[in-house]
């Protein structure tokens, strides 16, 4: 990994935990044009990061449903 993406990830990963505490689900974007107005670089490098993360969570907020759904399902299966 380089500089820039180690960066970008933990100052992605810092981002989600504070808005976890916060509440403000935008919070990224705020952090995204700071970083914009020196580094462009690290702005799309650390939007990534960030999108790349909410689109695990999403995922996986998905998948522990529909697993959960299942096992749900069977266990009354199972009972009735």
């Amino acid at each position: 990994m380089s500089t820039l993406e180690t960066i970008a990830a933990k100052l992605a990963d810092d981002t989600l935990e504070a808005m976890r505490i916060t509440g403000d689900n935008r919070l990224y974007v705020e952090i995204g044009e700071l970083i914009g107005a020196s580094s462009q670089t690290l702005e799309e490098t650390y939007l990534t990061a960030i999108r790349v993360r909410l689109a695990e969570q999403a995922a996986r907020r998905l998948l522990n449903g529909r697993v959960a759904a299942a096992r749900q399902t069977a266990s009354g299966k199972v009972q009735g």
